[in-house]
C-alpha cells in the first residue's frame, strides 16, 4: 500500500541504503570504495554538496540567485544527476522544496545571504510544522569577513552575522555555518543526516568563497555518514503492547484513528495491517487524508469533530476506546476544542512514545513495531463497524441545476470526484478547500496533500511545483482560491518551464472565504484580477498551457474534458467563477467555532 508518493511507508532514501550516501543503484553499500578517485576540478565543496544531495534522493533544488550564492549554484548545476530550478521568489522556492519533500521524502532549496534567507523562512517553518525534511542552504559572506566589523549589503546594516542563523534556528533541528574546508564534510553530512533522521528542516550556510575549492576530504567520496535505524526499546515495546492488548480487548467497541504523523514514523502500513488483524472500524484525522487507504471497508471517513464525515464522529466518539496514531490535537484539527473525547478511552501513539489512557506511558516505543506487534496480539472486534453500519445512510447528491445557472461550489467537486484515479493527487490549499477536498473519496494510490498545522494562504502554488516536480507519474489537481492565488501566483511562470501538467481550479469567490467566516471584515475583499489573461501572458506563447473560465456546468464539464483529453500533456488552468456565500457547511460550522474560541474573554486574574 503506497498511497502517498513516496513518504508515508517509503523510506527516505538514506534510510533504504543504511547511509547518506548509498547510491540508490548500490541498495547496502556502507562504504563506497569502488568509487574512482574525483579529478582535481570535481574535489571541491560544492561538487561535494551536489553529489550528497543526489546521493540521498534529491534530484531537483528550487533555488533564486544572489551574489552571495552564484559560485554555489554553478557547481548545483554541473552535477549531472542533478537540476536545478530557478523559481521566482525565495517563498515560493521554500514551498517548492515543501512539496518536494512530501512527493519525495525530502527537498532542498537554496537562496543567498539574509535578504534570501530571511524571505524563504516562513516556508520552512511550515515544513517544520508539518515534519518535512527540507534542506535549506543559503550562500553566505566571504570567510574572510567574520569578525572583521565590516557591514555587508543584503544585511540590516550592522557587522553581526548571525542574523539569518538566529532566526533559521527557531524553525530548524540542526544549523551549519560553513566557514572553512577542514570540517565541511562532516558539517553537510550532519546537516543532511539529521534532516533525514529528524524529518524536520535543517539550515545550511555555505561561505561564497569556498565552493569551487578542493580539499583533500573531496577527493574521493568520503565514509558515508551512517544513519542507524532508530529501534525501539525492547522491555518498553513488549511492555507498551501488553498494556495497550489488555486495554483493547476489555472494550466493547473500540477505533482506530490515522493521524499526520504516521509520515514520520512511516507506519501507513502497519495500521492497516492493524485494522485488517483487529477488525476495527478507522477513521483519519484530516491532516492525515492519504496516509492510509480510504477504500477499506472499515474507513469511516474523517474525524473532525463537528465536521466530521457523516456519522463517523459519532461512531468514534460513543466508542470506549479509541487508538489515536500520530495525533496532533490543535485548535484546527479540533474544531475550536470542541472534541467530545476522554483522556481515560484514549491511548495516543506517537512515533517514539505510547500513553495508554490515564495510565502508564512507555518511551523510546516506535511507531511502526509497536502497531505491527499489536496486529499479531489484539482480539478481533468489529462491534463498531458493525454499529456504524447500521445508522450509515448514503449522502445526497448536488441537486441537478438548470441550464447555465451559475455554478455551485459543490457541483464542481463532484466533477473533480470523477477525475480522480490512481495516477492523479489532490493538493488543497488553506481556505474552503480544506473542506471541500476532505469529503473526496480517494481511489486507491491517489495522493493527498495540505498543510493544516501551518496553514500559510499562498503555500498551494509553490507546493505545487514542487510535488509535481517530485511525483511526475501523477497529475495533480490543485484546488487554489483566488486570494491565495494571489499571494504567490508568479511561480506558475516555473510550472510552464519544467514542462508540468497540472490541473489547476482557481476557485474565484471575491475574497479571503476562510476569514469571512470566522471574522468578516473589509480586509477580506480583494481586488478582482482577470485570472485566465494573467496566466496567458505568463505563459506568453512558450510551453503547453490551456486555460479556461467557466461560469456553468455545462462550461466546467467541456473544460474537464478538454483538460484530461486534448490538453491531457498541458498545464491546464481553470478559473471558476462562485458566489462569494458559497461554502462548504463544514467551513460554516468550523469558522463559527474557531471564532468562538479566538474571541473568549481573558480569565480572571
Amino acid at each position: 500500500m503506497d498511497t502517498h508518493v513516496g513518504s508515508v511507508d517509503g523510506p527516505s532514501p538514506a534510510a533504504v541504503n543504511g547511509a547518506v550516501g548509498c547510491p540508490a543503484s548500490a541498495p547496502g553499500c556502507p562504504i563506497m570504495s569502488s568509487h574512482p578517485v574525483v579529478s582535481a576540478g570535481e574535489a571541491s565543496l560544492g561538487r561535494h554538496l551536489a553529489r550528497r544531495l543526489v546521493q540521498v534522493g534529491v534530484s531537483d533544488v528550487f533555488a533564486v540567485p544572489g551574489d552571495f550564492n552564484l559560485t554555489l549554484l554553478d557547481h548545483l548545476v554541473d552535477e549531472p544527476g542533478l537540476r536545478l530550478i530557478g523559481c521566482c521568489n525565495e517563498l515560493n522556492a521554500g514551498y517548492a522544496a515543501d512539496g518536494y519533500a512530501r512527493a519525495r521524502g525530502v527537498g532542498a532549496c537554496a537562496v543567498t545571504f539574509t535578504v534570501g534567507g530571511l524571505s524563504v523562512l516562513n516556508a520552512i517553518a511550515g515544513a517544520y510544522s508539518e515534519n518535512l525534511p527540507v534542506i535549506c542552504i543559503a550562500g553566505g559572506p566571504n570567510s574572510n569577513d567574520y569578525g572583521t566589523n565590516r557591514i555587508l549589503h543584503h544585511t540590516i546594516g550592522i557587522p553581526d552575522f548571525s542574523q539569518e542563523l538566529r532566526c533559521f534556528q527557531t524553525v530548524t533541528c540542526h544549523q551549519a555555518v560553513v566557514t572553512n574546508l577542514d570540517d565541511a564534510h562532516e558539517q553537510i553530512d550532519t546537516a543532511i543526516a539529521t534532516a533525514l533522521r529528524e524529518s524536520k528542516p535543517v539550515y545550511l550556510s555555505i561561505s561564497c568563497n569556498l565552493p569551487g575549492l578542493p580539499h583533500p576530504t573531496f577527493t574521493r567520496d568520503p565514509v558515508p555518514f551512517f544513519l542507524a535505524p532508530r529501534m525501539s526499546n525492547k522491555m518498553g515495546l513488549e511492555a507498551a503492547v501488553e498494556a495497550t492488548v489488555e486495554f483493547l480487548n476489555k472494550a466493547v467497541k473500540p477505533v482506530l484513528v490515522a493521524g499526520p504523523k504516521l509520515r514520520v514514523a512511516k507506519a501507513g502500513k502497519a495500521f492497516v495491517d492493524l485494522v485488517d488483524a483487529s477488525g476495527y472500524a478507522y477513521a483519519i484525522m484530516p491532516s492525515a487524508k492519504g496516509f492510509v487507504p480510504e477504500t477499506h471497508p472499515h474507513f469511516l471517513g474523517t474525524y473532525w469533530g463537528a465536521v466530521s464525515t457523516a456519522f463517523c464522529a459519532e461512531i468514534v466518539e460513543s466508542a470506549d476506546a479509541y487508538l489515536f496514531a500520530g495525533p496532533i490535537f490543535n485548535d484546527y484539527s479540533s474544531v475550536g476544542y470542541s472534541f467530545l473525547l476522554k483522556k481515560d478511552k484514549a491511548i495516543i501513539v506517537q512515533p517514539e512514545r505510547v500513553i495508554v489512557g490515564n495510565g502508564p506511558a512507555f518511551g523510546c516505543v516506535m511507531m511502526k513495531e509497536y502497531l505491527s506487534a499489536l496486529a499479531k496480539r489484539v482480539q478481533k472486534n468489529n462491534t463498531a463497524y458493525e454499529n456504524y453500519k447500521r445508522i450509515f445512510v448514503p449522502e445526497g447528491h448536488p441537486l441537478k441545476g438548470e441550464a447555465n445557472e451559475p455554478l455551485r461550489v459543490n457541483v464542481l467537486f463532484k466533477h473533480i470526484q470523477d477525475m480522480l484515479t490512481g495516477d492523479s493527487a489532490v493538493l488543497a490549499e488553506t481556505g474552503d478547500s480544506w473542506f471541500n477536498c476532505q469529503k473526496l473519496k480517494l481511489p486507491e494510490g491517489c495522493g493527498y496533500e495540505f498543510q493544516m498545522q501551518y496553514g500559510s494562504i499562498g503555500w498551494s502554488v509553490g507546493a505545487l511545483l514542487g510535488y509535481a516536480q517530485g511525483a511526475s507519474d501523477k497529475r495533480v489537481i490543485a484546488c487554489i482560491g483566488d486570494g491565495s492565488f494571489q499571494v504567490t501566483a508568479q511561480d506558475v511562470s516555473t510550472m510552464l518551464r519544467c514542462e508540468q501538467n497540472s490541473i489547476i481550479f482557481l476557485i474565484n469567490n471575491g475574497g479571503y472565504t476562510i476569514e469571512v467566516e470566522i471574522h468578516d471584515g473589509p480586509y477580506n475583499v480583494i481586488k478582482n484580477w482577470n485570472y485566465t489573461a494573467l496566466v496567458e501572458a505568463i505563459h506568453n506563447g512558450e510551453g503547453k498551457c490551456w486555460t479556461a473560465k467557466v461560469k456553468c456546468e455545462e462550461e466546467l464539464t467541456a473544460a474537464i474534458e478538454t483538460a484530461l483529453g486534448e490538453k491531457k500533456d498541458s498545464l491546464c488552468f481553470i478559473e471558476v467563477i462562485a458566489h462569494k456565500d458559497d461554502t462548504s457547511k463544514e467551513l460554516l460550522e468550523w469558522g463559527s467555532r474557531v471564532s468562538a474560541a479566538n474571541s473568549r474573554p481573558p480569565n480572571p486574574q
